[in-house]
């Protein structure tokens, strides 16, 4: 796209939009063109629209012309998804943040994509209502990036992921069609699943306006254990044995020594003193069952011989153990090391092997290696922490991340769980997925958006 172009299209879009809804200078737009990965774009004009009839505007405008159409939530993605890497328009759904019904006879809250996911949380649970996902970004992250990435979080062990909790989506099609899929009822075979066909599509099939989430009625109570062990593998031998026993934890998240060390140095709390790994394991449900089944998990986890046992009962207590676990990943920035943060997810079978694994990467080739996250169902972040000033160290790093994909897929296993693949894991997905499946993805790409103009130079 060449600078005529550019003014071109920017003068068209004025006279198509209201004037606050477009950004155009340079600087101004500059925000839009990163997250929390390393690359960086610039793109050609930002629209901020309030209404779905908005953004067909643009995209019935942009298909026309060709132009690039990136999408963006809260731009808190670890991989680069959302970065317009080819210019043209960022449509931002940060202005569409309204929670517009909750229901509680239904079960159902229909809300905007800008919707934070703590604030949906916080009033569903007013009501007396449960939104499982998650993440640990909660409080940044939005409903809409959730939906794009298929976000999850410690609660999805038990109660599952984003996608579970999607009945309804009102989309915007690459040429500006607005089409609603799927309702609000929670069973539904009218068709195919097409709803759920958007979740997890880094918007590169549609931009989603509105969403219709499934609730559940809110655990009356809450409990939850901290464990600290001498080693990961014998953490993770803990946890299978809780699972063997037939508890099924809201939450089992787990982390070993690198990141405690930092976690420790960042927060400075007593509580993650004394071990070498740690694993948190959750129970909900009434405070009788709670409070015996939770004696039970102890038993099985005292025969792993952890180094120290904390317990929490009820809501509050159990918060301010969980904000430690939500402090991991910045805890690992502080380090002044890069994180390049992998949330590759392997068979529950293969969680001691992953830790070994790590272990003798972080020989191989010199850098520390964190792990922590969701160890219930597999979904490890496995963080390569490099320091990028060593000569080197940028080569290495590939390597390292090659040798680690190439593992975790000869397991059986996925390159992501929750990130998506964006710009950063998009030369491991082909090899990720059979000849067929990738045809497959490419087939459907070109039916949504003949013309290639949402979200371009991603994986497909």
């Amino acid at each position: 796209m060449n600078k005529t172009d550019k003014k071109d299209f920017t003068t068209e879009l004025k006279n198509l939009l209201d004037e606050s809804e477009l950004l155009t200078d340079a600087k101004v737009c500059a925000p839009y063109g990163t997250d929390k990965w390393f690359a960086t774009a610039l793109p050609d004009a930002v629209v901020l629209p309030r209404s779905a009839l908005t953004v067909s505007k643009v995209l019935r405008f942009a298909n026309e012309h060709k132009i690039p159409v990136t999408a963006r939530g809260a731009g808190h993605g670890y991989v680069g998804a959302c970065i317009p890497v080819n210019g043209g328009i960022v449509v931002s759904t940060e202005r569409l943040n309204r929670i517009k019904e909750i229901n509680s006879g239904d079960y159902v809250v229909v809300v905007e994509p800008g919707v934070r996911t703590q604030i949906l949380q916080d009033e569903v649970e007013k009501l007396g209502l449960f939104y499982p996902p998650d993440p640990a970004s909660r409080s940044e992250c939005s409903i809409g990036g959730n939906i794009a990435t298929n976000a999850g979080g410690p609660r999805c062990l038990k109660y599952g992921v984003t996608r579970d909790y999607v009945l309804g989506l009102e989309v915007v099609l690459a040429d500006g069609t607005i089409v609603r899929l799927g309702g609000r009822t929670h069973k539904n075979k009218a068709g195919f699943d097409l709803h759920r066909l958007f979740v997890g599509s880094e918007g590169m099939l549609g931009i989603v306006t509105e969403i219709t989430l499934k609730l559940l009625p809110l655990p009356p109570y809450r409990a939850l254990l901290v464990c600290g062990f001498s080693t990961a593998a014998l953490a993770a031998s803990a946890l299978r044995a809780v699972l063997r026993a037939g508890f099924l934890p809201c939450a089992l998240e787990i982390a070993d020594e690198f990141t405690l060390a930092a976690a420790r140095k960042r927060t400075k709390s007593k509580r993650l003193e004394g071990s070498n790994s740690i694993l948190f394991i959750e129970l909900d449900g009434f405070e009788k069952s709670v409070r015996s089944e939770l004696s039970m998990v102890e038993e099985i986890v005292n025969q792993f011989e952890p180094m120290f046992v904390d317990r929490a009962f009820g809501g509050v207590e159990c918060e301010k153990l969980w904000e430690l676990r939500r402090e991991f990943s910045y805890a690992l920035r502080d380090t002044g090391l890069t994180k390049l943060n992998e949330d590759i997810v392997v068979p529950r079978s293969r969680l001691e092997e992953l830790f070994i694994f790590a272990a003798q990467l972080q020989k191989k080739y010199g850098f520390p290696v964190a792990c922590f996250g969701h160890a219930g169902d597999g979904n490890i972040h496995t963080n390569i922490m490099v320091d990028f000033n060593q000569p080197g160290s940028e080569e290495k790093s590939k390597q390292a991340l090659d040798e680690l994909f190439r593992q975790i897929i000869a397991w059986g296993g996925s390159i992501t769980g929750e990130h998506g693949i964006g710009l950063a894991k998009k030369q491991w997905w082909q090899s990720s997925l059979s000849r067929e499946s990738v045809e497959l993805h490419k087939k459907i790409k070109q039916t949504l958006d003949p013309n290639g103009i949402l979200n371009p130079g991603k994986f497909i």
